[in-house]
């Protein structure tokens, strides 16, 4: 069990500015992983394995990525508990993102806005710090690794699939699977992407790609979208139609090869208005993207059959929420912003809530 005090913790960390707290946070992960100040955060895992897209994940619950954009810490979060861990999002070249402050908290809504913009240090430093991880060692049921990947700030829209492809082939021989960004609100025109041609085209992409680079290395890794919360019911019908045109052969998944990973933050102010920080710009997390995030699993479910692989992600603060999220269609959790509010406890709550749920 965790000897770290979360709930003393907090208040303080709360008094400090959030993009502050992050980073030192990330640096304090880093430098204790491999040393037994490790066990400060250091949980029981819940051992609940599932089989999805030919990989055996321990249990249900995981790391979203944009906590750990360089790819730090991933042992430190192997040592909370987590099932598998998503870091990233990664781009081609090494990028500052937004002008600061771009991160803010919202505690009456249990939410974060963030504008960070992939700020990150690019592949090969990312590459380099997935390399020295230890988590795959001397575990018989290993935590997973999900590398998600992002497109450059100043690559157009139209030359999107370049750096996809260019991150894909980096990280596929490093990765369990990959997910690929068109989600996030704070790159120009990236939401573009999920419209009906680009997401096709992008689909069939990466598919001869995919095919060419498992041809190549011997290894399955499966390929996630990570796709918005406020696409509307004709938006989700037409990506789930392109899913389904690329990704599927009747009701089975090409490979084994696509899952969908939903969803990504907000931009909708409907739930905090009022808020202090709630009109900055940017994607909200946190609990007002809850219902938005599982009406949005609930519509993949239905549309793209019991077989589909989806990770639900949005809002999950507690153990009942986790529980929400696999009632509504998902496989898989990850968790966020409630890992801030709720601190390293929030892992085995949801893992254990999961294994026995009704």
């Amino acid at each position: 069990m965790s000897a770290l005090p979360y709930a003393l913790l907090r208040p303080l960390l709360f008094a400090l500015d959030a993009e502050t707290v992050h980073d030192h946070t990330i640096g304090l992960l880093a430098a204790t992983q491999h040393t037994v100040l490790r066990h400060l955060y250091q949980q029981e895992r819940v051992n609940d394995p599932i089989s999805l897209c030919g990989l055996t994940f321990p249990n249900r619950i995981g790391l979203a990525a944009g906590l750990d954009k360089n790819a730090r810490c991933i042992d430190a979060w192997q040592a909370m508990g987590f099932g598998f861990v998503e870091v990233g999002t990664v781009t081609p070249l090494a990028q500052p993102g937004n002008p600061k402050p771009r991160m803010f908290r919202l505690p009456q809504a249990q939410a974060l806005i963030n504008r960070l913009g992939f700020n990150n240090q690019g592949l090969e430093s990312f590459l380099s710090h997935v390399a020295q991880a230890r988590f795959r060692q001397n575990t018989a049921i290993p935590m997973l690794l999900g590398l998600n990947i992002g497109k450059n700030a100043a690559t157009p829209i139209e030359q999107a699939s370049d750096d996809y492809l260019a991150c894909l082939d980096a990280v596929y021989p490093h990765a369990d699977y990959v997910t690929v960004n068109i989600s996030s609100p704070n790159t120009k025109n990236l939401r573009q992407l999920q419209s009906n041609e680009a997401f096709t085209s992008l689909l069939e992409v990466l598919q001869q790609r995919r095919a060419q680079l498992a041809s190549k290395h011997h290894k399955h890794v499966p390929v996630f979208i990570k796709i918005a919360p406020d696409l509307d019911d004709s938006q989700l019908q037409q990506l789930c139609a392109s899913l389904r045109a690329v990704c599927m052969q009747g009701d089975e998944v090409k490979d084994q090869a696509w899952g969908v990973i939903a969803t990504n933050t907000t931009l909708s102010r409907t739930a905090v208005q009022g808020l202090r920080h709630s009109e900055e710009t940017g994607g909200l997390s946190g609990a007002p993207v809850r219902e938005a995030s599982n009406r949005v699993i609930r519509s993949l479910r239905q549309q793209l059959g019991a077989q589909f692989p989806i990770i639900g992600v949005g809002g999950v603060m507690n153990a009942q929420d986790a529980v929400d999220k696999i009632q509504a269609g998902a496989n898989l959790v990850q968790i966020y912003t409630g890992l801030i509010y709720a601190g390293p406890s929030l892992v085995p709550a949801c893992a254990n809530a999961m294994k026995h749920r009704a």
